[in-house]
């Protein structure tokens, strides 16, 4: 997906890229739950947009990286959700009280930290640290929707449900972002491109 962004990047804007593939997962995700009888309609409609809001973030933000860097640079940027998931879920106990900063788990953040730092030196550029900056932030977000997932999945939400409501928050945003910027002319390399994407 990743190299079919960075293609399709030379001929779309990031907001038509997500719309044409949320509109696809909208159509994907709605056949899916239709075969197998599981309505789209949750009780839970406020954690499905929450979520989904952080996940569209996620992927405008990473998509726009990939425009920006290299893409070996957006896609180490963008995996650092992991360590994004611990200091959340870290961050989260030590306020709710239900556990302490655990050392080693502490250690093993800066050293995350410290080793995307390292391994990201040689090739941001100083023309490059506003994509490297947007490329961490979309793993922040990706960190945070994650988290949300996890929450939906412990309520009993059928993942399908979760992906279609990601899906038709994606085809929202893109569409109002590819209006505001205006469409581009189609080819038949482009769609292509948004296809496999």
């Amino acid at each position: 997906m990743g190299v079919g962004v960075k293609l399709a990047s030379e001929i779309y804007g990031t907001g038509e890229i997500v719309f044409y593939r949320s509109l696809i997962g909208v159509i994907i995700m709605w056949t899916v739950l239709a075969s197998s009888g599981t309505s789209v309609r949750t009780p839970h409609m406020a954690m499905h947009i929450k979520r989904s809001l952080f996940g569209v973030t996620a992927l405008l933000l990473w998509f726009t990286s990939i425009t920006m860097l290299p893409l070996a640079t957006a896609m180490t940027l963008n995996y650092m959700s992991p360590v994004w998931i611990a200091l959340i879920l870290g961050a989260g106990a030590a306020l709710t009280g239900t556990g302490g900063a655990d050392r080693k788990l502490i250690g093993a953040i800066l050293m995350s930290f410290g080793g995307v730092i390292c391994l990201l030196q040689p090739s941001v550029g100083h023309n490059q640290l506003t994509g490297g900056l947007i490329g961490l932030i979309s793993g922040m977000f990706t960190a945070l929707a994650y988290v949300e997932v996890r929450q939906l999945g412990q309520l009993g939400e059928p993942e399908g449900r979760i992906v279609f409501y990601f899906s038709a928050v994606g085809m929202v945003v893109g569409l109002a972002w590819m209006l505001y910027t205006g469409p581009s002319t189609h080819t038949w390399r482009g769609a292509g491109l948004l296809l496999a994407i």
